[in-house]
């Protein structure tokens, strides 16, 4: 299967299919929970990696997030875990350690966002993983990075959200803090723990060295943030206010019959739009063609696009701005993305056969490899539907494992 699922049309079947990524090969123990983890490994298991998803016998918690026809296996966990097996088996019971010894010498990568002192507790910390497997790359997430006073802290999205600024940034309309009503903080550091992953597997590959490498939410967050909104106090001292006044005024704007997107961006776009939209005396009065003249008097020029956006319908200005190539669109409701044209044009969102949930709906990998498409092989597993299977691999015999599962020190599906 390539990288383009194909239409709304298009099923996968329940049997796996060969990798075909660029990390075919490459094996990752994820010892992640929630969204932040799962979202970097099923992204390496999109890309070709064999991801083991060892998870308690009750189960990763995301696994009853969001809607869902069977219990275990609902909207938000199917959306995170594509392309991996489950093995469900409690870490700490001394079966469940030994299938973890044997585990990590023929693992590339290891995967956690438990604490560092609950991998510690485990007896499975960086060093006594290393020395199981000195070429190992052991990636923690962290809510707070561990040489500071934050460090043995729990972190959530929301309490990333706060900490790190965003919050007041995304409710400063209202003198109030607001949360982004998705789940950013996980996410854009799920894909900053995937970076880090791909960078020390580089680094192995030159120097056959494993590595430890932590990536801590808060500062990943702040870091995203400050990029634009560190404004004057990127200079010390301080030459005027924090935030990027440019984004304050960039909203969605009213037309004759609902909302539109206007953003005119360069000069030529600015000077191209009020000149299509029948006001080009706009263009002296509000410095359009200087950029520095125009950023200083932005609250003007926006107030004018928005007063200028009622005088058309939303049809009208996504003709008028594509013909004069100026950055625009309609908004789409979240019930419609599935139908937005271009993403039913690419695919996007394909419907699966899943061996127990039926028929479902998931985005394909949005990143394309010319030579190495990655792939969507396996659908995301019931709890425990490969812990046999992997302990058969790892030795463990017929009379272990039913020993062990009447004992509930693991769980099959």
């Amino acid at each position: 299967m390539s990288d383009a699922i194909g239409t709304e049309a298009s099923t996968t079947t329940a049997s796996a299919t060969e990798a075909t990524g660029p990390l075919k090969g490459i094996r990752v123990l994820d010892l992640t929970a929630v969204v932040l983890g799962p979202f970097c490994t099923q992204t390496l298991g999109d890309w070709g990696a064999e991801v083991i998803k060892i998870e308690p016998p009750t189960g990763d918690i995301v696994r009853n997030s969001g809607l869902y026809r069977n219990r275990g296996m609902a909207s938000v966990y199917l959306g995170l875990n594509r392309n991996k097996r489950s093995l469900a088996i409690d870490l700490k019971s001394p079966e469940g350690k030994e299938a973890l010894r044997r585990l990590i010498p023929r693992t590339d990568v290891l995967v956690t966002n438990i604490r560092p002192a609950g991998m510690a507790r485990l007896g499975f910390g960086p060093e006594e993983c290393r020395r199981l497997n000195p070429k190992l790359v052991f990636a923690v997430a962290t809510g707070f990075g561990q040489d500071g006073p934050y460090r043995a802290r729990p972190a959530f999205d929301e309490i990333i959200q706060a900490a790190s600024g965003l919050a007041d940034i995304v409710g400063e309309e209202t003198g109030e803090p607001r949360f982004v009503p998705s789940l950013v903080a996980d996410k854009i550091t799920g894909m900053a723990l995937l970076s880090a992953v791909l960078g020390a597997l580089l680094h192995r590959e030159r120097s056959g060295e494993g590595q430890l490498v932590e990536v801590p939410m808060l500062e990943t967050l702040s870091a995203f943030v400050g990029v634009e909104h560190l404004g004057g106090m990127a200079f010390e001292p301080s030459i005027g206010e924090p935030g990027y006044k440019r984004l304050r005024h960039r909203k969605p704007a009213r037309t004759k019959d609902g909302w539109v997107t206007l953003l005119p961006y360069s000069s030529a776009n600015w000077v191209a739009f009020f000149t299509a939209a029948g006001r080009p005396e706009l263009i002296e009065e509000l410095h359009l063609r200087d950029p520095v003249q125009r950023n200083a008097n932005i609250d003007k020029v926006y107030a004018a696009l928005r007063e200028v956006a009622l005088t058309r319908t939303t049809a009208e200005w996504l003709a008028l701005c594509q013909e004069n190539d100026v950055p625009a669109t309609a908004f789409t409701p979240i019930g419609e993305v599935t139908e937005h044209p271009h993403l039913k044009a690419v695919g996007m969102f394909g419907l699966h056969d899943h061996p127990s949930e039926g028929r479902i709906r998931l985005p394909k990998p949005p990143t394309r490899f010319e030579k190495t498409p990655a792939n969507i092989r396996q659908q995301a597993p019931r709890l425990g539907e490969h812990t046999a299977e992997v302990l058969e691999e790892l030795g463990f015999g017929a009379a272990e494992i039913a020993g062990m599962e009447a004992r509930k020190v693991i769980r099959k599906a």
